[in-house]
């Protein structure tokens, strides 16, 4: 494993360090005391294991097209920003507009998540992009959503924040989002509708959670014991007679 100590070094000189690690043909690099450096691994293409211990910055894997990105803490926003493909898996918890556009690829966060996640999330031609959160999550989740999947977990039970916050899926107009537990229709835009998962929606998660618990070590069975909703769009332009003549 190739590795890099990223201690008190600037962001840029970092990332040129990574690009060239990738360019001489390593596969596995571990980046130590990362700490807040902006655009790890974006824009990278090749099929290469970079590991984060610390914090990285913002838009990490952005424009992400192949790679995998561990990181052993939490994580900041704008991650996966309009990713392409590969994963990216956070131990603890990651922040704001995460998966701004994302078209594929999986981001798997096992704490909470911020405000705006999946945000423009469309996915395209045959790539599903999937976001799943082991946490909570902040309003606005699923905004403007045209594909893909989003999972919420709440798999702690002793948070003391709410599930999910409020304007849910608001502009939404494609993709689901499979919440664990119970939804507040009040709590959702217009714009969506709140149902029952059928057998093959059932199978989808089932399919989405099997990677997520490998990745940190959960009982899928336990996770699957708990029912789920399921949030749809109920129109394909929610907006449309706002504009139309």
């Amino acid at each position: 494993m190739y590795e890099i100590d990223a201690k008190g070094m600037y962001y840029r000189k970092l990332n040129e360090l990574v690009r060239k690690a990738v360019g001489d043909g390593e596969k596995e690099i571990l980046l130590k005391n990362v700490n807040g450096q902006y655009y790890i691994g974006d824009g990278i293409r090749e099929k290469v294991k970079i590991i984060i211990e610390g914090v990285p910055g913002n838009d990490l894997a952005a424009f992400m097209d192949g790679p995998t990105i561990i990181v052993k803490d939490n994580a900041q926003d704008n991650i996966g920003n309009t990713m392409n493909s590969g994963k990216v898996v956070v131990h603890g918890h990651a922040g704001d507009v995460l998966g701004y556009g994302m078209r594929g690829g999986k981001l798997h966060v096992l704490g909470d998540v911020g405000y705006r996640v999946g945000i423009h999330m469309k996915g395209l031609k045959k790539q599903i992009p999937v976001i799943i959160s082991g946490g909570t999550a902040g309003d606005f989740l699923g905004e403007y959503m045209a594909g893909g999947i989003l999972i919420l977990l709440g798999l702690d039970e002793k948070s003391d924040r709410p599930l999910v916050g409020d304007y849910i899926g608001t502009g939404m107009h494609g993709g689901s989002i499979f919440i664990r537990g119970d939804v507040d229709k009040t709590r959702c835009g217009a714009e969506v509708g709140v149902m029952e998962p059928d057998d093959k929606d059932m199978k989808t998660i089932r399919e989405c959670l099997k990677e997520f618990c490998e990745d940190f070590a959960l009982d899928l069975e336990e996770i699957m014991k708990k029912p789920f909703k399921k949030l749809v769009p109920v129109s394909a332009r929610p907006y449309g007679n706002l504009y139309a003549y």
